[in-house]
């Protein structure tokens, strides 16, 4: 049985993905403490350039999801530096590690986002081949994938998946907006003419096992969902579902601006981005429809509970 590494497996994304991975390989993680749960887990130290010993052993592939969380918090210039350095400087560790070992992994998979396209609405639908966008998040994207890609250097397939708006009935965005909605708050934010690229979890985590396993997959994947819908459609899709009404107008740009700063930016503006090369893989998507996805995620109980 093949062996696994995941780093940020805490997450929602990560809980999800070694549960599904687990029936046909060895789940190990890596994080800042012992996880409690049925995985054995290792402990790393970014501060100390510390990986506890045993944690890379007869390791396969690496799937790289630590990082902080880009809204946790307000963009300061340390919490700024804080989301670089938990994405960058946690795979520039595991280099030095790695480059170390005599049997390296085969494989690196690590977490991107469609930030790297900037925050910005345009006509233009994004491809993985277009530049990185020269505002933070682009620059942020641009420096995490450059710290996967250094891998090749030790002859591993790397590959960047960038992730769009992960819809979760577990927490993260769509869970935030629930609550409102219920009330007849769930208004768009700003003009809501900006893209909400999304995606649901179930097809993130199908598409992470695929780059486990489909050796064609490399390089830089756009995970989005393949209809394009903006803000206004996301809102409106979502009253319905919930069946609610909507009570309320936007949110204006300017409260948003005020209370979020540069990260306001994040909400108030997005693009299309194409799904097309990660379907040309031949991966067929679970959710390709925005009020399918939603119809799935609010029937489960831990969104709808008060």
């Amino acid at each position: 049985m093949k062996k696994i590494l995941i780093t940020g497996a805490s997450g929602i994304i990560g809980k999800k993905l070694c549960k599904l991975l687990s029936e046909n390989y060895k789940i190990t993680q890596l994080g800042r403490s012992k996880n409690n749960n049925n995985f054995e887990s290792y402990v790393w130290n970014l501060e100390k350039e510390y990986i506890e010993k045993g944690a890379l052993d007869n390791v396969d592939t690496i799937i790289h999801l630590a990082g902080a969380g880009i809204a946790d918090k307000k963009w300061t210039a340390e919490q700024k530096k804080i989301i670089i350095k938990s994405r960058v400087n946690t795979a520039d560790l595991l280099y030095k590690y790695i480059s170390k070992l005599e049997k390296k992994p085969n494989n690196f998979i690590s977490a991107s986002a469609i930030g790297y396209y900037g925050a910005i609405t345009t006509d233009k639908i994004f491809e993985e081949s277009d530049q990185p966008h020269n505002d933070f998040l682009g620059k942020v994207c641009k420096k995490w994938e450059e710290s996967s890609k250094q891998f090749k250097k030790l002859r591993m397939r790397t590959v960047q998946l960038r992730f769009g708006v992960v819809l979760s009935a577990e927490g993260g965005a769509l869970k935030k907006m629930i609550l409102p909605a219920k009330f007849g708050f769930g208004s768009a934010l700003g003009t809501g003419k900006q893209y909400f690229p999304w995606i649901h979890i179930d097809d993130v985590i199908n598409i992470l096992k695929n780059s486990v396993e489909d050796k064609n997959i490399s390089g830089a994947y756009n995970l989005v969902a393949p209809e394009f819908n903006n803000y206004n459609d996301f809102s409106r899709k979502l009253n319905n579902v919930l069946n609610r009404p909507n009570l309320a107008p936007n949110v204006p740009s300017f409260v948003l601006q005020l209370i979020f700063g540069e990260m306001s930016k994040m909400l108030l503006e997005g693009s299309r981005i194409s799904s097309k090369k990660i379907i040309s893989t031949g991966y067929k998507f679970k959710f390709e429809n925005l009020e399918n996805a939603l119809k799935d995620l609010t029937s489960k109980n831990s969104i709808t509970a008060n």
